[in-house]
């Protein structure tokens, strides 16, 4: 059952894909509402159930808040290492590949633990499969739209941005196929959502937003950005 449901997962996400390439003229837009649909989805979906789901503090602090903050300086590092590598070849300012084709792995990462997370909440029960299952299939279209959107950003060909939309939405099927073999257990899970959290809003932060407001300052672009994490909420609230 969990792999049937992850097949809706997957047509949601290339649908947010093919979403994404569709409204290039719009650039400017397409990047507010990936900000915001991130900003959602970290802010409304991944650190509550990660701070839910780990449960145990360190020196004081819920550990998923310590390996949030952990995400965000890696994905902050990896960043200034690539750049400084590329500038050493004498690229200069230009935006390092690398950097999309790395934050787009995270994206399929986190659509595998989507599949886990389905196939285990079936293992539970069919309520509980059926709540998790409107929560993934409703946010793989933010997902499959970030994914493209954040390939692309970074200058990779469009054949390796439908590469990664393509394996982002196969991800959550093979995550709810492995769940047949192995049980993830609930601390772990919740450990990954706060690092994958971090990663994800420095990217929103520091990089699709300022991109997105950079040489179209609208209101239109903010109005999307709102929209976006309007959205989350509202995926969010029908789950629950």
């Amino acid at each position: 059952m969990a792999v049937f449901v992850a097949l809706g997962a997957f047509l949601m996400t290339l649908a947010g894909g093919w979403v994404a390439q569709r409204v290039t003229d719009r650039r400017h837009l397409v990047l507010g509402l990936a900000g915001g649909l991130m900003l959602g989805v970290v802010g409304l979906d991944l650190l509550p159930e990660a701070i839910e789901a780990a449960g145990t503090e360190v020196f004081g602090v819920p550990a998923a808040l310590l390996l949030f903050v952990g995400g965000f300086l890696v994905a902050h590092l990896v960043e200034r290492l690539l750049a400084g590598r590329q500038a050493a070849h004498g690229a200069g300012d230009e935006r390092v590949p690398q950097v999309g084709m790395t934050a787009a792995a995270a994206m399929v990462g986190h659509s595998l633990m989507d599949g886990i997370a389905l196939g285990a909440a079936f293992q539970v029960g069919g309520g509980m499969g059926a709540a998790v299952a409107l929560a993934v299939i409703t946010h793989d279209f933010a997902d499959g739209f970030n994914t493209y959107t954040l390939t692309r950003l970074y200058g990779n060909a469009r054949r390796k941005a439908l590469l990664m939309l393509f394996a982002d939405a196969l991800a959550p099927i093979v995550g709810a196929a492995t769940t047949l073999l192995f049980t993830l257990p609930e601390e772990l899970l919740g450990c990954y959502l706060g690092f994958f959290g971090g990663a994800l809003l420095y990217l929103a932060a520091a990089e699709i937003l300022p991109e997105a407001h950079h040489t179209h300052p609208a209101r239109s672009t903010l109005l999307c950005t709102v929209a976006g994490v309007g959205f989350i909420w509202l995926v969010v609230g029908v789950a629950e």
